[in-house]
């Protein structure tokens, strides 16, 4: 029996899509993240939010500063519980990065204190903020 045509396979919005399946929490932010041109479907650019997606595409995009591959498994009617939302898409996303010291991204060192020594002074803000700017 031969595959039906990808026409064929019904498919969605992907904005609605991305609301749906609760990456973003408002149908205008996914309408945006849609619209920004850094979403690519298969590996090929859309800034289209009325981009037909169906399942078995991957979703590339960044979102919270991480980047996230989504492989779609089903499509939505509504926009449902978390729990039935986590069932439309695999997770395909690498594990976030944890900056070395020698990146440029990596954060200051945090100051210890000896715990219940209350909030730090005028001086020892001044000090943790010197200690943070080397």
């Amino acid at each position: 029996m031969p595959e039906p045509s990808p026409e064929a396979v019904p498919g969605q919005r992907i904005d609605k899509w991305l609301w749906h399946a609760r990456i973003v929490k408002t149908r205008t932010l996914a309408t945006r993240l849609a619209a920004s041109g850094q979403v690519r479907v298969n590996k090929r650019k859309t800034a289209r939010p009325s981009r037909t997606v169906r399942p078995g595409d991957v979703l590339t995009f960044v979102h919270g500063g991480q980047v996230r591959v989504l492989k779609i498994l089903a499509l939505a009617a509504r926009r449902g519980p978390a729990a039935k939302a986590r069932a439309l898409y695999e997770d395909l996303s690498p594990e976030p990065q944890k900056p070395g010291p020698d990146q440029a991204g990596a954060q200051a060192p945090v100051a210890a204190r000896p715990r219940g020594t209350g909030r730090p002074t005028k001086r020892d803000r001044r000090a943790l903020t010197a200690l943070r700017q080397r």
